[in-house]
Parts: structure tokens; sequence; C-alpha cells
């Protein structure tokens, strides 16, 4: 797999509409994820080694970031579900329940949305402040794709990048660049 680092983050972009089927059988915009003091939008998928050696630390920092800081999140799946069947939407299902995610679990199944937003890996994350503007396109944080043994809930990049802006609404001056497995896009 080839490992992909994103693009610095460009704050005059805003967050994009979308309208996507969940893991729960419902559908979801961004109206509907939002939450008062910001919103991360993560593109995973199942497969991918990075989501797998960040997925329990990654749901952990999202729950506490909801609870205590009224930060929401969504998580997008953008692969090209042919050739990549372990990212099919009944293993969407699959995945988000044996991790227990509390955040909508989406499909693009067209890639628009993963377009639209300039995603090129998984994990990509873009941080958004309350009035959706970007703040934050970074890494979770540096670890590669090894587990973590000794995780602090609350002590990733990510999270403390989203406490910044829920508290601020202002983009934090140091952003690492997300390194993952590159989105697979349809023919």
């Amino acid at each position: 797999m080839t490992a992909l680092n994103t693009p610095r983050v460009n704050c005059i972009s805003t967050a994009k509409e979308f309208n996507l089927l969940g893991v729960d059988s419902k559908y979801y915009t961004l109206k509907d994820c939002c939450g008062k003091n910001g919103l991360v939008v993560m593109f995973i998928c199942n497969h991918c080694p990075y989501v797998q050696s960040i997925i329990s630390n990654l749901v952990s920092d999202v729950n506490l970031l909801q609870r205590d800081y009224q930060v929401n999140a969504v998580a997008i799946m953008p692969n090209d579900v042919v050739a990549y069947p372990e990212d099919s939407y009944e293993n969407m299902i699959d995945f988000a329940k044996e991790n227990k995610f509390i955040f909508p679990y989406l499909i693009d199944s067209t890639q628009k949305t993963a377009r639209e937003y300039g995603a090129v890996c998984t994990p990509d994350f873009f941080g958004f402040n309350s009035q959706l503007n970007l703040c934050y396109r970074g890494r979770f944080d540096g670890s590669k794709k090894d587990k973590l043994q000794f995780y602090k809930t609350g002590s990733s990049d990510l999270f403390k990048a989203m406490k910044f802006i829920a508290d601020t609404g202002n983009p934090p001056a140091d952003q690492e660049p997300s390194i993952g497995c590159s989105i697979k896009w349809s023919s």
C-alpha cells in the first residue's frame, strides 16, 4: 500500500454539504453531524492498517471531544468497494459495532464527498470550528502503523487541536500532516 501525506490546512475552506447513508440505515447531512463547538470529518476505511492501528484511541478521543467539548465527529468511508470488498457497507456495519462508534459512519459510494473535501488518504482528518471553517488538516498522532500500547485518552494531536478550536475558534499553529493509505478511487 502506498502511504500518502495530507496537504497543509487551507483556512479559507469551509465544510462541504453531503447526504450519505450511515451504518444505521439512516441518511446524514452536514447539519445533522455538527457540534456546537466544531466538527471533525474523518475519511477512514475498514481495511487500512493506519486506521486499524489508531481506531480504539480515535474512538476514545472522539467520545471525549463530544462529551466535554461539544465537538462532534463523522466518519466517511470513500473507497471503491468493488475493488476493495473488505470496505463494503456490510463490513462497515461490523467495523462500527466492533469499535463501538458513537458517531455516524457513512459510505461515500459515489466518492463525490471525498473529492469535494480533497481527501487523499485514510485516515484523513478535517477539523472545523463552530462556523464550519477549516481549522485543522492533520494527523491523529505521531504513530505509524504500530498500535500504541500506552495511550492516554486526550493526548493525540487531533484531540489537542480540536480542543483548541473549540475554545478559540482558531486554527492551531502546529499541524503535522496525516499519513495513510491512498483512497481507492473508482475507475
